[in-house]
């Protein structure tokens, strides 16, 4: 006998332009299963009210945040839309997915891996896509990996109408727009290490500064129209998110729907000389995550109740929510698999063996489902496992020692040193190596750069001391 019909909302949501999307409504009691939505932003660091920041007006995503279990330190895999995206949809690294690029699909490269949405029309659900979720192109077979992953063909609504958009940068006057706090080069910095920002360089605005190559700094103007415009991308996307969860309200959806929100990546604004992603740093690979699920992270709603009112960011009244539960443990993308299954009520995938490019459903990542029991109000809303024994992975690919037109994005072919990063509670530690394409093996012997920052002393990660350390002796935790 077939599971009973559900359904699972999907929604990508790129900044700037409008996606949104609105799952049937359906009469529903505390014993049906839950519906998801899945919220993912393209190229958001966690610069929200939320997150701290109060420069940002993102009223939505604060109030979401207010009735969510919210990560402090979630991590990407990889700083980079495709290699990212695929890695947490399949809850494979990418290692596993030898995606580290735009140039390759998944299923015939490495494996015919699940993904989240495969998983959850597998057992019942209706699974949509809107707009960003699989990269389009090659990494997601030109068809957003349908038909594994969709019910209905993914709809991409057309955004080019969205690019002139000005107002929401009102918010901002460039008077109050400061620069970013350490937008110098790392003390120490491994020329392999640093992200030459190309794609930035080709814009016509850009050429016609005269940067000097690699290293020359954007005038400090410059920089602030630059912060300016992605600040008024968040307040923007902050409308369009508003928009959605007050339709959960209509729709009487929001007692029976789990929202999760995230980004595949961050975005350097200035720090360390750097802009856009590309690179292992925090500001680049930590990204905002939250979850929404009735009842557990929040009272459910009584009837009548406007949950998820819309909030205008143009509001100067409007004050960031109260924050909700949080925790500081360091946690993956991967994560959003075994999590998502398990808070549905689905059974949690098993961890991968090593290796597992011929399993298809398993997972990499932990699955975060105890952190959301309730503890008590007496208690810290804080996960309780020991934090120096939780640790994040990411990695980025170079073609070179030194920054090349094609630092940023290389194709595979063209890899010759990997970077591999873990992040701790208590320092980041980076090892550059030696990469074989054909291969997809890294030589852990063949060191070519070290970076090494303690958070306590440096959160910033602007002191490299790689060389004051005891060389390349690895942590034994640092592989996967």
């Amino acid at each position: 006998m077939p599971p009973p019909s559900r359904s699972l909302l999907w929604l990508g949501l790129v900044l700037g332009a409008v996606c949104a999307s609105r799952g049937p409504a359906a009469p529903g009691n505390a014993t049906d299963p839950l519906n998801v939505l899945l919220i993912i932003v393209d190229d958001l660091r966690p610069s929200l009210g939320c997150y701290g920041n109060k420069l940002i007006r993102s009223p939505n995503i604060d109030q979401l945040a207010s009735r969510s279990l919210l990560f402090q330190n979630a991590f990407a895999q990889q700083a980079v839309c495709a290699p990212s995206r695929v890695s947490f949809l399949t809850g494979r690294r990418p290692d596993t997915t030898r995606l580290y690029d735009f140039n390759s699909y998944w299923r015939v490269h490495a494996g015919n891996f699940s993904t989240i949405p495969q998983y959850f029309k597998e057992n019942g659900y209706v699974t949509m896509s809107v707009g960003k979720v699989f990269h389009p192109g090659i990494s997601s077979n030109h068809s957003d990996d349908s038909p594994y992953s969709w019910s209905v063909p993914p709809y991409h609504p057309s955004s080019e109408k969205y690019e002139n958009t000005k107002e929401f940068q009102k918010l901002y006057p460039l008077e109050n727009v400061s620069l970013a706090p350490d937008p110098q080069v790392p003390t120490g910095l491994p020329l392999v290490a640093y992200n030459p920002w190309m794609d930035l360089r080709q814009r016509e605005d850009i050429q016609a500064l005269n940067l000097s190559v690699p290293y020359g700094p954007i005038p400090a103007d410059f920089q602030r129209k630059i912060r300016q415009s992605y600040f008024a991308c968040v307040s923007y996307l902050d409308t369009q998110v508003g928009r959605l969860l007050s339709a959960l309200d209509d729709l009487q959806l929001a007692s029976s729907t789990i929202v999760a929100f995230t980004s595949d990546h961050g975005w350097a604004l200035g720090e360390h000389g750097e802009w856009a992603k590309y690179s292992n740093f925090d500001v680049t690979t930590r990204v905002p995550l939250m979850f929404y699920v009735p009842g557990r992270t929040a009272p459910l709603p009584v009837e009548g109740e406007k949950f998820f009112p819309y909030l205008d960011p143009f509001d100067s009244v409007s004050e960031v929510p109260e924050p909700g539960r949080q925790t500081g443990d360091l946690v993956e993308l991967l994560s959003l698999f075994p999590t998502l299954a398990g808070l549905a009520g689905l059974h949690v995938p098993p961890r991968c063996p090593i290796p597992s490019f011929h399993m298809e459903l398993c997972r990499e990542g932990r699955n975060l489902l105890k952190l959301f029991e309730d503890h008590g109000e007496e208690e810290e809303p804080h996960v309780r496992s020991n934090p120096r024994e939780l640790v994040a992975y990411s990695q980025y690919p170079r073609p070179a020692d030194s920054p090349q037109w094609n630092s940023d994005k290389p194709s595979l072919e063209d890899i010759k040193v990997m970077g591999y990063s873990i992040r701790t509670v208590d320092y980041r530690y980076t090892v550059w190596v030696g990469f074989n394409p054909q291969e997809f093996l890294a030589n852990f012997s063949d060191i070519h750069a070290g970076e090494l920052y303690f958070v306590a002393s440096d959160p910033l990660q602007d002191h490299n001391v790689y060389n004051d350390s005891q060389g390349g002796t690895l942590p034994q935790s640092f592989m996967p």
